[in-house]
């Protein structure tokens, strides 16, 4: 109940800051934050191989294409000013933060004592058909039940992408067609000063 009740802050605390971060960079850490939670709680639920995925592809793919956006969306504007080295004032606290982690999995490894198991009961893998948060379950609801919604996201996703790159593709000039349409212009001024003066 206290696992439930902290990951449910954090959850909303991470979905608060991906709305109200002023930079999208912020917004899109946020947001790992709360894949990271979410899979968290997946975990606690006995959902093992959805937490992995959760983490691997939303913390992982959906996430590189969120940066990548906004890497587009940044490309025609002047570049950004560099600010103050953070690293060595970070340095400290992930430090603590990794040092915890691993006294945590080290403390559940070792001290936390396994569930008992009572005569007759079946031992559930989360490979196997019919369990909560099972693979088989899983993959079968994915690819039938929720098939639609499933690929409706994915052709969201893949729009989004080429939105973004028209817009970025139209905004943003090469150096070189610029040059060449500033070269124009100067010729085109100049014949008409030509043709003026005969």
């Amino acid at each position: 109940m206290i696992m439930f009740v902290l990951l449910a802050v954090v959850l909303i605390a991470t979905a608060v800051w991906v709305v109200t971060a002023k930079k999208p960079v912020y917004s899109v850490v946020a947001l790992l934050g709360h894949f990271v939670a979410l899979a968290w709680m997946y975990v606690s639920l006995s959902a093992e191989f959805l937490g992995v995925i959760q983490v691997i592809v939303y913390g992982g793919a959906i996430l590189v294409l969120f940066v990548f956006v906004i890497a587009l969306l940044s490309s025609g504007v002047d570049a950004f000013a560099p600010g103050p080295d953070r690293i060595p004032k970070a340095a400290i606290p992930a430090g603590l933060i990794i040092l915890g982690s691993i006294g945590l999995a080290a403390y559940g490894i070792f001290h936390v004592p396994l569930p008992a198991v009572h005569p007759g009961t079946a031992i559930i893998s989360p490979g196997d058909a019919n369990s909560f948060g099972s693979i088989a379950d899983f993959g079968k609801a994915l690819f039938t039940v929720h098939l639609l919604p499933f690929e409706i996201t994915a052709m969201v996703l893949m729009v989004a992408v080429i939105g973004v790159i028209m817009l970025a593709g139209d905004k943003t000039a090469s150096t070189g067609t610029m040059k060449r349409a500033e070269t124009v212009r100067r010729e085109m001024r100049e014949a008409i000063t030509r043709a003026g003066d005969e």
